[in-house]
């Protein structure tokens, strides 16, 4: 029932109640029960109706408003981290990549093979700040770790958006519920998938690619990024220049999940997986 409802009830009732009783006594009480007794039980039935029935409605509107303003304070809070996580990528995240193409450029241009090191050192650093900027803008965008679980968007949604702002062709197909993944995994799951669409969007010269996301098991669940690109040859993740691979699977080690990156029927898949065995 809505407060707004809650509030004319508890207006209304002793009212319908008081006339009620007034129209019966005066009607067809009168020869039975004398003025003065029914003077007395007017208050009577007015404080029986309110221990009763409206004690429960002040109960009822006391849980609504106090839902009225969690609901009010986990939408002030969603607004402002939401708002810092945008000033966040407006500024220094945007910086952050502006200044590896510029890297990039100044190495072209005055790199020599004895300072390849040197410069795979500064990108490497460069990308772990990078990392670090773009987890803290989504980790801004979840729920603080006390609020309400309910009001953060859907994992299918929130795998939508990586997919729109980093790859939008991206075909999403995602099966798993959201109470299969604690707030902590699907931010690293998150991350894990935007540092696969970036690595493809790079490197392999895709045309397609798709994110599968599946359970497993009664505990357990496999995420599965593929594309139709070029490919690639030797371990990916022994070469200078893949930084985000292999913090890609640091990241899932440290969360005790099984990571996967590799060619299946000419296709590029990373999969990462949590209580089963890898296909």
């Amino acid at each position: 029932m809505k407060y707004r409802q809650l509030k004319w009830m508890i207006l209304i009732i002793p009212t319908i109640t008081v006339g009620l009783w007034e129209y019966v006594r005066h009607q067809f009480l009168l020869p039975v029960i004398s003025m003065e007794t029914g003077n007395w039980l007017t208050p009577f039935i007015v404080f029986v109706i309110s221990v009763t029935l409206l004690r429960r409605l002040f109960t009822l509107m006391e849980a609504s408003r106090a839902e009225l303003e969690r609901e009010r304070a986990t939408k002030d809070v969603l607004q402002a981290r939401e708002m810092l996580a945008r000033e966040l990528h407006d500024g220094i995240a945007q910086s952050l990549f502006l200044l590896s193409v510029k890297i990039d450029k100044a190495e072209r241009s005055i790199g020599s093979a004895a300072d390849s090191s040197h410069w795979s050192g500064i990108r490497k650093t460069l990308h772990e700040v990078d990392r670090y900027v773009r987890q803290s803008i989504s980790n801004l965008r979840d729920l603080p770790p006390h609020s309400d679980r309910a009001a953060l968007p859907s994992m299918l949604q929130r795998v939508r958006d990586t997919a729109d702002d980093v790859y939008p062709q991206a075909d999403v197909e995602w099966d798993m519920a959201d109470e299969a993944l604690t707030a902590r995994e699907q931010a690293e799951l998150l991350a894990c998938i935007r540092e696969a669409l970036l690595n493809a969007r790079k490197h392999a010269q895709a045309s397609l690619i798709s994110i599968h996301g599946t359970p497993a098991g009664q505990q357990g669940w496999r995420m599965l990024v593929e594309d139709n690109g070029r490919g690639f040859e030797g371990d990916p993740l022994d070469r200078a220049d893949r930084y985000g691979l292999r913090i890609t699977r640091e990241r899932a080690e440290q969360m005790g999940w099984t990571f996967t990156f590799e060619r299946r029927n000419g296709r590029t898949v990373m999969e990462i997986s949590k209580g089963g065995q890898v296909n």
